[in-house]
Order: C-alpha cells, then sequence, then structure tokens
C-alpha cells in the first residue's frame, strides 16, 4: 500500500463521490477552490469566474433580489452561501431567496440547512448540470421556485414546483415573470437580458405597489 507523501495538499476534485461530512470536510481544508458542490454524492468544482458569462448577470441578479429584500418584510437573500439540502447533497447557489421563518434555517456553525424558498444559477449552457443533476434534486429538497440564467443562449428558465415535479412558466406578452411564491417579485426578462437595471427596479416596484393592500 502506497502511502502519500505528508505535506500532500487535499485534493477535491469533479466525480468524487463522497459523504457530506469528507466533503466538508476536504472543502474546508481547499481554500484555492472558491466553489464546489456535492450533488447527490458527487463532487462538482466550478471553474474561474468570467466577467460578462457569469459575474455581470450574478449582479444584476444580486440587485433585483436586494431591492426585493428592502421593499419586503422576512425575506432574506444570500449569495453563494453553502446549503445543506440532505445528507448527500451540499450546494453553494449563485443566489437564494429564503423566508426568515420558512423551510430552512442556519444553523449553529454558520450555514443554511433545508431547502430555501427559491434559487437562482447562472449556467454557462443549456448542457450544465444546473438544468439536469441540480434540477432534480432542487425539485425533490423542496425548493418551490427554481430560475436559471442561461448567459451564451440568452434564455431563462423560471420553474414552479407543483406537487412533486416542477412547471416551467413562460413570461407574459411584455416579457414578465411573476413570482408564484413571493407576493411582487416581478422580472422583466428583457430589460435583465440586456442590463437595463432601472427597467428592472421599475418593473418590481411596479409588482410591489399592486400588491400592496388599497
Amino acid at each position: 500500500m502506497f502511502a502519500a507523501p505528508q505535506g500532500t495538499v487535499p485534493m477535491l476534485e469533479s466525480g468524487d463521490r463522497l459523504s457530506r461530512e469528507a466533503f466538508e470536510r476536504l472543502y474546508a481544508q481547499c481554500p484555492h477552490i472558491k466553489k464546489a458542490e456535492l450533488i447527490n454524492g458527487v463532487v462538482y468544482v466550478a471553474s474561474p469566474v468570467r466577467v460578462n458569462s457569469h459575474s455581470r448577470p450574478h449582479s444584476l441578479v444580486m440587485g433585483w433580489l436586494m431591492a426585493f429584500e428592502v421593499a419586503t418584510a422576512n425575506v432574506m437573500v444570500l449569495a453563494n452561501a453553502t446549503v445543506r439540502l440532505d445528507a448527500q447533497t451540499v450546494v453553494q447557489p449563485d443566489a437564494l431567496l429564503r423566508l426568515v421563518n420558512g423551510t430552512s434555517h442556519i444553523s449553529e456553525d454558520d450555514y443554511l440547512e433545508g431547502a430555501p424558498e427559491l434559487i437562482v444559477e447562472i449556467a454557462s449552457s443549456s448542457a450544465a448540470y444546473d438544468l439536469h443533476d441540480k434540477l432534480e434534486v432542487y425539485c425533490r429538497c423542496g425548493v418551490q421556485e427554481y430560475l436559471v440564467w442561461v448567459v451564451p443562449e440568452q434564455d431563462f428558465h423560471w420553474y414552479l414546483k407543483e406537487g412533486t415535479s416542477y412547471r416551467r412558466q413562460a413570461p407574459d406578452d411584455h416579457g414578465i415573470f411573476r413570482s408564484g411564491h413571493f407576493s411582487g417579485l416581478w422580472l422583466h426578462w428583457p430589460a435583465l437580458r440586456d442590463g437595463h437595471l432601472t427597467l428592472v427596479l421599475e418593473t418590481l416596484h411596479t409588482g410591489l405597489k399592486l400588491q400592496q393592500p388599497p
């Protein structure tokens, strides 16, 4: 039997099959890795983040969600938070929106446990695991709304959980999506796609205003 040389840096690689405990232990020992996830016991290590295909779209989504948090009581927006969904799944979604007293909670060691009500992922293509493995596991674990922005293809998927499966909803004739779980959470998809954050926020404020009692 060969022993690992002393001082060897722990490795965490895509495709590894690990328990949640082993994954969290190795991830903590790999500060050079900025994002890794465990989906159904399989490790996925993210590639370096590019500007226009990920970082900028992520920033626009965060601006939209943070504006909703400012205007709405008892909700919390998080970016890149580690989420323990179940015994075999630890994810780090690009953005999430949760009810403070909802289906998730903050653990004693400061991680999120349980399914947040809404998750957003920025995907590199329609073949990315965001629209396959994650879609299945998020639905199974009880994420009520799952949003995926496929940046290179300029496509946006908004899934609503109905029973035991997701239904992909379409925007209205103006390109506006409306949340089925968070009252007033409207998204002007063409404006988001084109980077027009002002119109994105104006549409959100319209949704919030129309949801207020007269």
